[in-house]
């Protein structure tokens, strides 16, 4: 007998069955934790992925939103733009009409100011007349000459009737 040869073979059969007791390992242990590991980091390679999409579907979305909105606010920006012009024109309209009846008022109240000066001016005057003309009256008239006038011109107003 060759004690070499049984050596070898058992050797080559200690390999063969460490070979098989690994393989039974991997296939009842390992394979199937790698197996959950992987398929685990394919859901949430998957899941990041539909994240992904979701989120260029939202980012897509609010674009959309932000040229919606910036043109309302060009729109809202020139509507408020015409409506200051027309609040603007109708405050300068409004305050033109008030001036020229303001001015219109003032001239009237000029002109009955005048004419209400002219009358108390005349009527000073007219006072002021009267009163010289009474010292004047009173200085050349005597008891006489003021019944001689008197009665001329008591036979003047009969001789009108």
């Amino acid at each position: 007998m060759n004690y070499e040869a049984i050596a070898f073979w058992s050797q080559v059969v200690a390999f063969v069955l460490f070979v098989v007791f690994l393989l039974w390992v991997w296939i009842k242990f390992l394979a199937p934790f790698v197996k959950s590991a992987q398929e685990a980091t394919n859901d949430r390679i998957a899941t990041s992925v539909r994240h992904r999409d979701e989120m260029v579907k939202s980012l897509d979305v609010l674009r959309t939103e932000i040229e919606t909105a910036k043109r309302d606010a060009a729109a809202i920006e020139a509507r408020s733009a015409e409506q200051a012009q027309r609040e603007y024109d109708a405050i300068v309209a409004e305050a033109t009409a008030e001036g020229e009846r303001m001015l219109a008022n003032a001239a009237f109240e000029l002109d009955r100011q005048r004419a209400a000066a002219r009358e108390a001016l005349r009527i000073g005057l007219l006072d002021e007349a009267l009163s010289l003309a009474r010292g004047h009256a009173r200085k050349r008239l005597d008891a006489p000459r003021a019944a001689k006038l008197i009665s001329d011109f008591t036979t003047a107003a009969r001789s009108v009737k």
